[in-house]
């Protein structure tokens, strides 16, 4: 399959859909390399994607590229988008029918891309794949959802907010690499399972998904 067509013919089938909403702001797609194996996800564009049309340009943008340098990777290798494919009035949170509306453009985004770890940044997205998971506790923690391992991260914004938030995105962050390589390579050493995190204090809460540990 030519993943970049694909997925240039599934912009266009969000173009065309004249029934989704939030159409009066600019569609921001996603980008990256169609082949990543870490695809990060956020809840919907800010100010500064409706302007550009490119998820995370702002300033929790600026960090997620700096955080991504950090260990060893490229922004162009990996893959970015959003839940919602165009920014809600003054930043608000995206209404459930509007996530609802744009799923199954998200889900097909996936299928075509394949990557072997999605990253949530922050609370919606997060609960978009774990509905019952809190970002704050789960961050950096890898589940098995769906046949996929899903590592929640608090959003890039929120992380700006505070010191201790931001030392814990930056630590969360740090786990990935050692994360991706225990998918590709089928084990989980546990040299892996200790940079992933101690055993979940509360895994059974969450039966809609597998504590990969």
């Amino acid at each position: 399959m030519d993943k970049q067509l694909a997925l240039r013919e599934l912009e266009t089938e969000i173009i065309k859909n004249d029934s989704l909403p939030l159409r009066e702001s600019r569609l921001v797609f996603g980008e990256g390399n169609p082949n990543a194996a870490v695809m990060f996800i956020g809840e919907a564009p800010g100010f500064h994607e409706d302007q550009q049309g490119r998820p995370f340009v702002g300033r929790g943008g600026k960090l997620l590229d700096e955080v991504i340098a950090s260990i060893g990777w490229k922004r162009e290798k990996v893959y970015i988008t959003n839940i919602v494919k165009r920014r809600p009035p003054e930043n608000r949170d995206p209404l459930p029918d509007e996530i609802e509306a744009y799923k199954p453009y998200l889900t097909k985004q996936i299928e075509i891309i394949g990557p072997k770890i999605i990253v949530p940044l922050g609370r919606f997205a997060t609960n978009y794949f774990l509905p019952l998971a809190k970002i704050t506790r789960d961050q950096g923690i890898a589940f098995k959802v769906g046949g996929r391992v899903v590592v929640p991260m608090l959003h890039p914004a929120a992380a700006l907010r505070g010191t201790g938030a931001m030392n814990q995105f930056r630590e969360s962050f740090k786990k990935l690499p050692g994360i991706l390589e225990g998918v590709l390579s089928g084990t989980f050493t546990p040299a892996v399972v200790e940079a992933i995190g101690p055993a979940h204090p509360e895994k059974k809460k969450h039966p809609q998904s597998k504590l990969f540990l």
